[in-house]
């Protein structure tokens, strides 16, 4: 891989939004209060991110492919199995990505909300869509250094948050360390919240041929943003908690409301700041990665040939285009986010990547490895754990409802789609390849 590729650091700091995009979101979790909510934002890493960093610095080393997690199960379990993997991601990009224009949106009304109203919502959601695309244009360096660019900016006001947090708790009673006990919520639901905010490693994974080195990079991205992310949801929350803040003050975007109050009006309206930055740096993320599936199917000859046209700088630029489209499209439909709609079919696709480690380990044991994620035993383990969380979450959410169903149930017929879709694709590509040339 050239030099000009992404480096270490930017591909640390677009893994960190491809996952996270900063301490936004887990306001949720301390339903459950704060010590039950750290000890799960702590405990997590360990049994939900470690193993599939693991996992995907191994296979990411080994096969430094662009289209990344696909050509894993594409290479270890056929074409079908293949094409599933790309279908379950492209499929619950269509209720992901619209989110973060719309969070855009939400962030900037809080600012000025004149701007917001009306039609005017959606040319900013546009404006988003549009922004990310011409990013991406410029290549996947440009989006790596963009993104560590970003995250220093976001994550500035809270660590003026943190430190004034920290000094305000030195001078409270010992007993008011831990604040309240949080609402009557289960324990599931900051499960389930927690397992929705740590995941998404692997869609790093399909830029591999655009990174500097990836069989040096991977491994230590994935180890590298595994700890950042931690670091990043524990510490402002265990900063919330020695100051004794309330849980009560905390629901989904109320970071913003707990910084003006503890620290200064100024303050909240940086974090409301960061919250935009945090939207832009999410699309812009993971625009660079799932744009890279339909190319890689078009050359696979699974879709049409112009979505695998690159422009000089190495982009798919009619995939990066027609994604674009589809998220525009989307913003039209009122999807809510369904953390569990999300944890079914990113959790179908990750076992499929844990059970492609394993049959690669069996069927190509003389595959070189750059680096290894132990032995076979381990990484039985390592698969085992995860694949053990994503049936809990299925089981916990058995009752969420979308689109008046179950969630359980739109997302298996979501799933089932990919196999009809295999089907159209294999006839349709056998259609082009039986076209008469002139």
């Amino acid at each position: 891989m050239n030099q000009r590729g992404m480096r270490l650091l930017p591909l640390v700091a677009a893994t960190f939004f491809m996952v996270s995009g900063g301490p936004y979101g887990i306001e949720d979790i301390l339903s459950a209060g704060y010590r039950t909510g750290l000890i799960i934002l702590v405990a997590l890493p360990f049994l939900w991110s470690l193993p599939t960093a693991l996992m995907i610095g191994e296979l990411a080393s080994a096969l430094p492919e662009e289209g990344g997690f696909y050509v894993w199960v594409r290479r270890a379990l056929g074409p079908f199995w293949g094409f599933q993997e790309a279908w379950l991601s492209l499929a619950a990009s269509i209720f992901d990505m619209a989110i973060y224009p719309t969070l855009f949106v939400l962030y900037l009304g809080r600012l000025a909300p004149a701007w917001t109203t009306g039609w005017h919502a959606l040319v900013w959601e546009l404006g988003v869509i549009a922004l990310c695309c011409v990013w991406n244009l410029l290549g996947a360096p440009a989006v790596g250094d963009g993104s560590l660019a970003l995250s220093i900016l976001l994550l500035l006001p809270f660590g003026v948050l943190i430190a004034v947090a920290v000094w305000h708790g030195m001078h409270l009673p010992a007993r008011r360390v831990w604040g309240d006990s949080g609402s009557d919520a289960t324990l599931s639901t900051a499960i389930l919240v927690a397992l929705w905010n740590y995941m998404g490693w692997d869609n790093a994974s399909t830029v591999a041929r655009e990174v500097d080195r990836p069989q040096r990079n991977y491994p230590r991205a994935m180890l590298l943003s595994t700890a950042a992310v931690m670091l990043v949801y524990v510490i402002p929350l265990g900063a919330m908690a020695w100051a004794g803040v309330s849980t009560t003050q905390f629901s989904t975007g109320s970071w913003a409301d707990v910084a003006a109050s503890l620290v200064s009006p100024a303050l909240g309206i940086a974090i409301v700041g960061g919250g935009m930055l945090t939207a832009i740096g999410m699309f812009n993320a993971l625009t660079m990665s799932y744009a890279r599936l339909p190319m890689v199917l078009a050359e696979d000859g699974m879709l049409p040939a112009a979505l695998a046209l690159k422009n000089r700088r190495g982009v798919p630029w009619v995939a990066v285009l027609a994604c674009a489209a589809g998220w525009g499209l989307a913003l039209h439909f009122s999807f809510e986010r369904l953390i569990s709609l999300d944890l079914i079919l990113y959790g179908a696709s990750l076992v499929l990547e844990f059970v492609a480690l394993l049959v690669l380990r069996l069927r190509e044991p003389d595959l070189n490895r750059p680096f290894r994620a132990g032995n076979f035993a381990f990484a039985c383990l390592l698969s085992a754990v995860p694949t053990a969380l994503i049936v809990y979450a299925c089981v916990a959410a058995r009752h969420e409802r979308m689109a008046d169903m179950p969630a359980l149930f739109l997302g298996s017929l979501i799933a089932a789609g990919g196999p009809l879709f295999y089907w159209f694709s294999t006839i349709a590509a056998r259609s082009r390849r039986t076209v008469p040339v002139p």
